[in-house]
């Protein structure tokens, strides 16, 4: 029989090689939770808003350069609102639908107390505004920046980067995402999807120089699966994740994800899609989010990287996504997506003509302009609801409150 003491010594081992192997599986979990943020600061946790406020600065100076009647062909309203900051300073912001022309002051032609454009006002499908070094808007380039690609086709440009001219190059151009729709009836009365291209803009002159097609849908024959590439993108580990989403007409979308190496965006052949398991040239994603139901997301939504966390916000599935903002977290761009959080509700322009009429969408994230760790600057639109012909742009334009960007700020903060 063993003594006392071998027997004392065979127990302090099997317990230290049980505490290591407690160890080594402790640090395995972690690490595979947290794997995916690693390139982040700390691991992936969740994450969801947790409190917000109406920033009313960048609201009242869009509103101001909208009213200004010094200008006499410019950005006076507008939506699909993106920015990308530039190397020398500046933001060049990007907006899809333009109103241009000047503002009136009340009383409008309708006989009430808002400030209005001449329903004759010029709108464009796309534009660009530029804010200086000091933050002030200083300039509508000539719109729209991006020229239709055939007739009853347009383009909106969503999110964009900049990015070598070439790999390795020491130029560098901005490449902005553009979606390609085409007019259409029925339940698509705001364009048929068609393609997602790549625009390339020259620096420091914001030249476009030239669009090539990244993913053509035509052949895609039901355009509620069609899908568009851009409304959001992430960095990450030498990548850029491309977010897009389907045409839908229900209450929830489903998002997808691509990616490109860093720097690549122009060139198609670099892209590769999540087909559910792994990354393919072929173009064909499956989604990562949405159910059709309560979870996904709505037309256009933005995601961001908060430490080792992504964190998807969208306005909120069903009835409630009139107004109110919602979010999902993963420790990946492929998923899972956890949620949603609890949503809050947009503040809306307090002059509305008709609040109830009125409604919020594509929140988009500002990172350049956020104010620090767990700070994230979020623009939305407002619109009014009917679509039917002539009456949106009837409201809009006697109430130009209802057709610019209005902005939140937002603190991420670990969800409990």
């Amino acid at each position: 029989m063993p003594s006392a003491q071998e027997a004392s010594h065979r127990r302090n081992v099997r317990a230290g090689l049980g505490l290591l192997l407690a160890l080594v599986c402790a640090a395995a979990l972690l690490t595979a939770f947290s794997d995916h943020g690693r390139e982040g600061i700390g691991p992936c946790v969740p994450r969801a808003v947790a409190s917000w406020s109406a920033d009313p600065g960048l609201t009242g100076a869009f509103a101001r350069y909208g009213d200004d009647a010094s200008r006499g062909d410019d950005w006076t309203g507008g939506d699909g609102t993106h920015s990308v900051r530039l190397p020398d300073g500046r933001v060049l912001w990007l907006f899809s639908d333009t109103y241009l022309g000047q503002v009136h002051a009340p009383p409008n032609l309708w006989g009430q107390p808002y400030k209005w454009r001449d329903m004759s006002t010029p709108m464009v499908r796309n534009s660009g505004v530029v804010m200086g070094r000091s933050g002030a808007l200083e300039a509508t380039l000539p719109a729209p920046l991006f020229p239709d690609p055939a007739p009853q086709e347009w383009r909106w440009p969503v999110a964009a980067r900049v990015e070598p001219r070439s790999p390795g190059s020491a130029e560098q151009v901005v490449r902005v995402l553009l979606w390609t729709r085409a007019a259409g009836t029925g339940p698509w009365i705001y364009g048929v999807p068609v393609a997602t291209e790549v625009a390339t803009l020259s620096l420091p002159d914001l030249r476009v120089e030239s669009v090539v097609t990244v993913l053509d849908q035509r052949s895609v024959p039901d355009p509620a699966q069609r899908i568009l590439f851009g409304t959001t993108a992430v960095d990450r580990d030498g990548w850029t994740y491309v977010f897009g989403g389907d045409d839908g007409q229900g209450a929830a979308r489903h998002a997808y994800v691509a990616r490109a190496p860093s720097g690549r965006l122009g060139e198609p052949g670099a892209w590769r899609y999540w087909d559910g398991s792994d990354w393919t040239p072929e173009g064909k994603p499956r989604p990562v989010l949405g159910d059709g139901g309560r979870r996904g997301v709505g037309s256009a939504f933005t995601v961001v990287r908060d430490g080792g966390t992504y964190v998807l916000i969208t306005m909120a599935a069903g009835t409630a996504g009139l107004t109110r903002v919602t979010s999902y977290w993963a420790c990946a761009p492929t998923g899972p997506w956890h949620g949603p959080a609890k949503a809050f509700k947009a503040p809306m322009p307090r002059d509305a003509a008709d609040p109830p009429g009125t409604a919020a969408y594509n929140p988009q994230a500002h990172p350049a302009l956020s104010g620090g760790a767990g700070r994230l600057l979020l623009s939305y639109d407002v619109n009014w609801l009917d679509a039917s012909p002539g009456t949106a742009h009837a409201q809009v334009s006697r109430n130009v409150s209802l057709y610019r960007p209005r902005f939140v700020e937002l603190r991420l903060a670990r969800l409990r």
